[in-house]
């Protein structure tokens, strides 16, 4: 039999034991690595802040956030051939970023073992809240800034702008014009975005052919602004395609293709540009409903104007038109 000594060490011992088994439900609460990677799929750095690493997740969060406005203003500030490529790039970097979260998330919380005492952040409310915030609050935010303040994407449905536009091109937009503090205002040979005059739920892509005050008159294929022909001489002129004929035309700063209809009468044409007014015609002129049908387009009607094509997709072949993406189609960049 052991000392009295000896007796209260094994007691204490026992009752240390118990007291770690008592503690240790409450105490340590595993991660599991399926809930980790499930948060990051909902928002990146939102698993780190799972596992713990709040510092990680906060990064993750703001640098994928940024990455938006930040591809928009590079894109735009560059050269002008190159936008469709920093898109390209952002995009990619931006999904990497996304996977590299999710991944992450995931092997850190196999790691971490079931030794992991909760952090005051670890709560689900707090990961509802961050949630909330994020994506209504921060992510919505430079989203909305950039398609109305920088660039946005638009599908070209129709065939209203061949040849330089084609139906199922996706187009890179300049959202930096004709606004409260914009950099650049509309000229002559824009490819104009604006709101429908008949439908002011849908957007119409035309060519801006004259500013407030200008004369327009259209004499059979002739367009003639302040009584300047805007057809350029060239030996590119009335080449024959599929009962078309093609003219090269100038705007401010640029020449563009146009198609008219071969052996077609056409009714003499005058208008003046009324104030706060732009003149708009579609490149393919005998198959397009602009200005000469539903009259000039309000100023403040124009939100941007088309740059590049970023995708094209042939919808009758069910081809992509690789030759088409990188394409410029602003006449005046």
């Amino acid at each position: 039999m052991g000392t009295k000594s000896e007796m209260v060490s094994i007691i204490e011992e026992q009752t240390s034991r118990r007291n770690v088994v008592n503690e240790t439900p409450s105490q340590y609460h595993p991660r599991k690595p399926f809930l980790a990677l499930l948060a990051s799929m909902v928002m990146p750095g939102l698993g780190q802040l799972y596992n713990g690493e709040a510092t990680k997740a906060l990064l993750l969060f703001l640098t994928v956030g940024a990455l938006t406005p930040l591809s928009a203003w590079v894109a735009l500030y560059g050269p002008g051939k190159s936008m469709w490529l920093v898109i390209l790039v952002f995009v990619l970097l931006t999904l990497s970023l996304y996977f590299y979260a999710i991944i992450n998330a995931f092997r850190t919380a196999k790691k971490s073992g079931a030794a992991y005492i909760l952090q005051s952040f670890n709560r689900p409310y707090i990961y509802l809240i961050v949630f909330i915030l994020g994506y209504f609050f921060i992510y919505n935010d430079m989203a909305g800034y950039t398609r109305e303040r920088l660039m946005e994407s638009f599908w070209i449905p129709s065939q209203s702008m061949l040849p330089n536009v084609l139906p199922g091109n996706v187009i890179l937009a300049d959202k930096r014009i004709n606004c409260l503090g914009c950099k650049y205002r509309v000229q002559r040979g824009d490819l104009a975005i604006f709101i429908s005059p008949n439908d002011r739920t849908k957007l119409y892509i035309k060519r801006i052919i004259g500013l407030p005050g200008d004369k327009i008159e259209i004499i059979d294929t002739d367009v003639r602004v302040n009584d300047y022909s805007i057809r350029l001489a060239t030996e590119d002129n009335n080449q024959s395609t599929d009962g078309l004929i093609s003219f090269f035309e100038k705007g401010d700063k640029g020449s563009y293709k146009v198609v008219w209809k071969a052996n077609t009468q056409r009714k003499h044409y005058v208008l003046t540009v009324p104030n706060g007014h732009v003149y708009t015609l579609g490149d393919n002129r005998d198959a397009t409903r602009d200005s000469r049908f539903v009259g000039p387009i309000p100023l403040v009607d124009v939100v941007g104007k088309a740059k590049q094509v970023w995708f094209s997709f042939d919808r009758q072949k069910k081809t992509v038109r690789w030759q088409r993406i990188g394409t410029v189609v602003d006449t005046n960049d």
